[in-house]
C-alpha cells in the first residue's frame, strides 16, 4: 500500500487519492505548480511546528500551527468545499486562505500580489479573481490578518487603494489577528 499520496492511486475522476487504506481527497489538480510548491511547503512547515509544539507541550503554539495547516489544506483544496463544486462561499474561504498560506510562508520578510492568489486558483483566466481577492484582502485586513502595503506603507483597508499593493502577513501581536488562524 502507498504511503505517500504522490505514490497512492487515484479516483478515476482525479478527486481522491487513498493512503494505507483511508480515502484523501486530492489536491487541486488546477493550482499552478509554482504556488503549489510554495502551498506544501507552508503545509508542512505547520506540520513541523504541530510536532515542535507538542513536544514541547505548548498548547497556544499547537493551536496556531494547526491552524496553519488547516489553510493550507484549504489553500490546496484538500479540506473546505471541494473544488470540483465551488460555491460563492467555498470560493471566497479559498481565496482567503490562498492569501493567508502565501503570506505566511513568504512571511516575515516577503510578502505577495493579490495576482498571485487569482494565478493561484484562477488559470489562465486568473483576471476574472482579481476583483474577488481584492475584497478578500480588505476583509482579511479589516480583521487584522494580513497588512496591505504600498511602497512599505500600510494602507487603510477602508480607503480606496490605486497603483500596485503588496499583501504580507500581520505584524499585529492582538488575538485573533494572526495571520496563521484558519480562514
Amino acid at each position: 500500500m502507498a504511503r505517500h499520496a504522490t505514490d497512492a492511486p487515484s479516483s478515476g475522476d482525479g478527486r481522491w487519492v487513498v493512503v494505507d487504506g483511508r480515502r484523501w481527497r486530492a489536491t487541486d489538480p488546477a493550482i499552478e505548480p509554482r504556488f503549489r510548491a510554495e502551498l506544501v511547503a507552508e503545509l508542512m512547515s505547520a506540520r513541523r511546528a504541530v510536532g515542535t509544539a507538542r513536544r514541547e507541550t505548548d498548547g497556544a503554539a499547537e493551536r496556531a500551527a494547526r491552524a496553519r495547516v488547516q489553510c493550507a489544506k484549504v489553500a490546496l483544496g484538500e479540506r473546505g468545499e471541494p473544488w470540483w463544486e465551488p460555491t460563492e462561499r467555498g470560493r471566497c474561504d479559498r481565496l482567503a486562505a490562498v492569501t493567508l498560506a502565501l503570506s505566511q510562508h513568504r512571511a516575515p520578510t516577503g510578502t505577495i500580489c493579490p495576482s498571485d492568489v487569482a494565478r493561484t486558483l484562477g488559470g489562465t483566466g486568473w483576471r476574472r479573481l482579481l476583483e474577488p481577492v481584492r475584497a478578500v484582502v480588505r476583509e482579511l485586513a479589516r480583521a487584522g490578518r494580513v497588512e496591505v502595503r504600498q511602497r512599505g506603507n500600510v494602507l487603510d483597508p477602508d480607503q480606496p487603494w490605486t497603483g500596485p499593493v503588496r499583501v504580507a502577513a500581520s505584524t499585529s501581536d492582538g488575538e485573533g489577528s494572526s495571520a496563521a488562524t484558519a480562514p
